[in-house]
């Protein structure tokens, strides 16, 4: 989970209420059972043991990168959006 998953905008409070924690992606892939309003305290933790162990714990600082990310990923797999036919 944690070379494969980012969490994006994690200090954006606006945007943790508005997702339920879901910019919290490693956390909640991670501990799927426990509630949202852990996850900040989670990831401090998690973070920790990442650098204890040499492993990656990504991040997006923001939104719009997290989407870009999300678009090149969605293009390089191949998915092109069906347009309408008039």
């Amino acid at each position: 989970q944690l070379k494969t998953t980012y969490d994006f905008c994690p200090d954006n409070k606006f945007l943790t209420w508005a997702l339920g924690g879901l910019n919290f992606q490693v956390e909640h892939h991670l501990f799927p059972k426990v509630s949202h309003v852990h996850y900040p305290e989670i990831r401090k933790i998690v973070i920790e043991l990442a650098k204890k162990y040499d492993i990656p714990h990504n991040e997006f600082k923001s939104f719009g990168e997290a989407l870009s990310s999300h678009f090149k990923m969605m293009h390089k797999l191949g998915y092109t959006p069906v347009l309408a036919k008039v």
